[in-house]
């Protein structure tokens, strides 16, 4: 089967990875030459609305997938007049502008901090009066790794924050004040099997996910309530694929954050640390395949390696660590690679991940 995938970064390469043993061919179609899945397949360098460069991607192809959630959504319906793409326009084009995916939560009754819309200054400052301090104001387009993102925590802050957005649309939400960030990882396939990992924990610094574990301590139900938001969102949306929602617990309950149509920076500890990776699954998925299982294998967690490359020997004296490098050039804030930490028990996988963040010199994670 030759699938091509919209977006060559390292998303597209473990999608590759995932896919060979399976007998997969890959293509892929991204502006930004020499991408990180270029090493392991073609990659045509064009842009994502350039009708050459889309002609060209499509030829000989038996589907499209995209690795990340800013492709123009025209140019995914350009495709899909030609080939299937999973997951379907509707679901990119509802999940592109946070507004609307806060109103998908809101009619699925999905729980979400309390939210409106921005196009003024005056709006915002409404909006600020209306949800109190501190409120937290999004670009509703594009933004990730806390960019296109602000904190208001006094009044001052609103007018800044309104010339910092440039004219952007923006959303404004009331402040979470919650207690751990968790995210779910769902999947469904073209028969409408669908299979859920386990309940993530993430932490972040500087908006930027740092750590993601499987979470411990999760109240009896919680797994089950994810699964039916998630469960919900897919079943509206006729998603096919992997399906990540981000959400804040406070109190025992969830309030859903954001979600992402694609595989997730949250899921790679699934490549060592679950029955079936999350890129395998998204494979398996939009092949019209049957879905793999998604329970996890001991205990693993997952740290992502933030601006600079690491000692590869000292890493891999890690026992259980596993290395993850995107063939991308260093640079500050970017993401250059992921470590999994494996083990057998929760004990064993905090001793394992105090030595490599000693290793790595970033002692400030919580993982035990």
């Amino acid at each position: 089967m030759n699938v091509g995938v919209l977006g060559a970064g390292q998303l597209g390469r473990m999608l590759a990875l995932a896919g060979y043993p399976l007998g997969f061919r890959f293509r892929f179609l991204d502006p930004t030459p020499d991408a990180p899945a270029s090493h392991l397949a073609e990659q045509i360098a064009g842009g994502y609305e350039d009708p050459q460069a889309l002609h060209r991607f499509a030829e000989g192809l038996d589907l499209v997938t995209y690795e990340f959630e800013n492709v123009p959504v025209a140019a995914i319906r350009h495709l899909a007049r030609r080939l299937p793409v999973y997951p379907p326009p509707e679901a990119l084009e509802a999940l592109q502008d946070r507004l609307t995916e806060k109103e998908l939560f809101r009619r699925l009754g999905v729980p979400t901090a309390p939210f409106a819309a921005v196009d003024s200054l005056a709006d915002l400052e409404e909006a600020v009066t209306e949800f109190g301090l501190p409120t937290v104001v999004k670009t509703r387009r594009l933004g990730y790794d806390g960019k296109g993102q602000w904190i208001l925590r006094q009044g001052a802050d609103v007018r800044p924050a309104w010339e910092a957005a440039d004219g952007a649309a923006l959303i404004v939400e009331g402040f979470v004040p919650f207690e751990r960030e968790l995210s779910i990882l769902a999947v469904r396939s073209r028969a409408g099997e669908k299979a859920y990992y386990p309940l993530v924990e993430n932490h972040h610094r500087d908006g930027i996910l740092r750590l993601s574990r499987v979470a411990a301590g999760v109240r009896p139900g919680l797994q089950q309530e994810a699964e039916g938001y998630a469960d919900g969102v897919m079943d509206a949306l006729g998603y096919v694929g992997v399906l990540a929602i981000e959400f804040f617990e406070i109190g025992g309950s969830l309030i859903a954050n954001e979600m992402a149509p694609r595989v997730h920076n949250s899921g790679h500890w699934t490549i060592e640390g679950a029955e079936t990776s999350q890129f395998e699954n998204h494979l398996r998925a939009v092949a019209d395949l049957p879905l793999g299982g998604a329970a996890q294998r001991g205990q693993s967690a997952m740290i992502n390696l933030i601006g600079t490359l690491p000692d590869t020997a000292a890493i891999l004296r890690v026992p259980g660590a596993h290395l993850h490098l995107y063939g991308k050039t260093p640079r500050a804030g970017r993401k250059l690679g992921h470590v999994t930490v494996t083990a057998h028990d929760a004990d064993e996988l905090a001793d394992r991940l105090t030595r490599l963040t000693g290793e790595l010199g970033i002692n400030s994670y919580t993982h035990r």
